[in-house]
This record gives C-alpha cells, structure tokens and sequence, in this order.
C-alpha cells in the first residue's frame, strides 16, 4: 500500500507531504499505480523548487519521498500542491486498495 501524508498549516494550506510504500498491484517496473504517485509528487517537488524558486527539504529513497516547504506556504505553492493532491486522490478514487492519503494538521 501506498501511503501519502498531507501535512497542513495552521493556515489550512500546504506545508509539505510524505509518500511511503509500494502498492504491490503489478511487479517491478510495471506498476502504473506506483508510477502515477511516483510522478505526481516529484513534478510538484520538481514544481515548487525549479519553477517557483521556493526552499525545500526533501529525502528521497527507495519507497519513500518527503518534501517540506521551509517557508509559509503560498498562494502559488499551493496551487502545485493541491494540483498533486488532486491527482493523487484520483488515483486513490481508482485504486483504493493501492492508496491511502491521510491530512496531518501541523502542530506549531
């Protein structure tokens, strides 16, 4: 299963996200499910560093990727975000045996 983690501002906005896991629909290499989340949360990582030139943190591993903004979210970073989030829940909506997302609200 894959699981992804919204991570929320106090502003309801968001600051970050965690994708962990392998959804096991289809072997190595063939999994769309797996490549669809994959590519989702990369282009936003990709996105939100390279196009809007704002400041992350992220780890990336095998099964597991991890971005936090290091600013306020914005107006701009989360049109990315919830761009990726539509996606992802598109993908959940149609594979809900292969994607859990869960919002965490951030505590300051």
């Amino acid at each position: 299963m894959i699981e992804v983690s919204i991570f929320l501002s106090q502003g309801e906005k968001i600051s970050g996200f965690q994708v962990t896991g392998h959804s096991g629909t289809a072997a190595r290499g063939k999994d769309i499910v797996c490549a669809g989340v994959s590519s989702l949360a990369q282009t936003a990582l990709l996105g939100i560093g390279e196009y809007l030139h704002r400041e992350v943190e992220y780890s990336v591993a095998s099964g597991k990727l991890c971005m936090k903004l290091k600013g306020a979210p914005d107006d701009l970073t989360e049109a990315v975000l919830q761009t990726m989030l539509l996606g992802l829940m598109e993908i959940e909506k149609l594979s809900p045996r292969a994607v859990r997302i869960k919002r965490v609200q951030e505590v300051t």
